[in-house]
């Protein structure tokens, strides 16, 4: 009987170890589960809803490839093109008619280009048929030869007013450049050899340009 009990009290004592090692080892649920942080709320009280996986698109970006997608006719292009053919057009024209006008001016230059020298000559011409008139009555010939020197006279003054001059020739060295010659002669003086010696028709300088050279005869 003293056995049984001493089975018994050694029972007891095991099976309370048993207690307190489950104690330690599992504590009460309340203390052994994580505490859960509660979600974060919006302003609104609401909880914000996650987008699905992947890049957030917002609400600008989404109208942006809206508007990209939607090609918009564009007649810009078409426009400049159409305002370049037309001043093209404008100044085709306008060159043209430039060019027109310029070969009217040019042929009308080349045309009427003597007219002021050719006014200034006929006084000359009015000074020549008084002095035929009065030729033809007249009883004096100097009268009628000094008339006709003054009319002469004044024309070579005419003439070295618009730049013509005489060349000379008479008894200068021949020139290939200024005179032409037209035959030769025996000359007794050694001096006038290869020289002029007679002039048959007397050349002119426009300036210092040679518009008619002189024809000689030169001596040898």
């Amino acid at each position: 009987m003293f056995k049984n009990r001493k089975v018994s009290e050694m029972i007891k004592k095991k099976s309370f170890v048993k207690e307190e090692t489950k104690e330690v080892q599992d504590p009460e649920n309340k203390d052994n589960k994580e505490v859960e942080e509660p979600a974060e709320q919006s302003p609104g009280g609401e909880t914000p809803e996650t987008a699905p996986e992947g890049d957030i698109v917002t609400g600008d970006e989404q109208k942006t490839e809206s508007t990209d997608k939607v090609s918009t006719p564009d007649n810009s292009y078409e426009e400049k093109l159409a305002e370049m053919q037309d001043r093209y057009l404008r100044l085709s024209a306008e060159f043209d008619n430039y060019r027109k006008r310029t070969l009217r001016e040019k042929m009308e230059l080349t045309k009427y280009a003597s007219e002021s020298i050719l006014m200034k000559l006929l006084p000359f011409m009015d000074d020549f048929e008084r002095a035929l008139n009065n030729s033809a009555n007249a009883k004096d010939c100097n009268a009628v030869k000094e008339g006709i020197d003054l009319i002469h006279t004044k024309f070579v003054d005419f003439l070295k007013q618009n730049g013509v001059t005489e060349v000379e020739a008479l008894n200068c060295a021949f020139n290939f450049d200024l005179h032409d010659a037209v035959g030769k002669v025996q000359v007794e003086d050694e001096n006038m050899k290869g020289k002029i010696v007679d002039v048959v028709l007397k050349g002119y300088f426009l300036q210092d340009k040679v518009i008619r050279h002189s024809k000689v005869i030169v001596g040898e």
